[in-house]
């Protein structure tokens, strides 16, 4: 009886380690995960990233030559976690055209939240 608990105890163990490992989460914040199942949230956080940021600086569509990042895909080059694009939004990039909006957004820091999510949810697959 001994025998066959090890023995089970030893497949159990094998089997836990040899699971396939999961995808993460695109967003790694609760906000921007909370933001992403909202269709409202992500419906203003697209707003204000046509108003704010694709008809000044960023694009809707990756072309080959951009002034500003294009944002839909794996490539960021201030971070990539979505403190890291909270803080480059708020704080802005020096010696670029990229301006810190602080908490300058109508809902305060949860439009902001609401952009990341935005992006989140049409970055492409990494």
């Amino acid at each position: 009886m001994v025998r066959v608990l090890i023995y089970l105890a030893a497949v159990m163990t094998l089997i836990a380690c040899s699971e396939q490992p999961v995808e993460p989460e695109l967003a790694d914040t609760a906000e921007v995960q909370t933001f992403m199942a909202d269709a409202a949230a992500l419906a203003r956080g697209q707003a204000i990233f046509e108003g704010s940021c694709a008809n000044f600086c960023h694009t809707m569509e990756l072309e080959a030559e951009l002034e500003a990042a294009f944002l839909f895909d794996c490539q960021w080059n201030q971070g990539s976690s979505d403190q890291d694009i909270f803080n480059t939004i708020t704080s802005g990039v020096a010696d670029t055209r990229m301006v810190g909006f602080g908490s300058n957004f109508p809902e305060g820091d949860d439009d902001l939240w609401k952009v990341i999510a935005y992006l989140r949810s049409n970055q492409q697959a990494c």
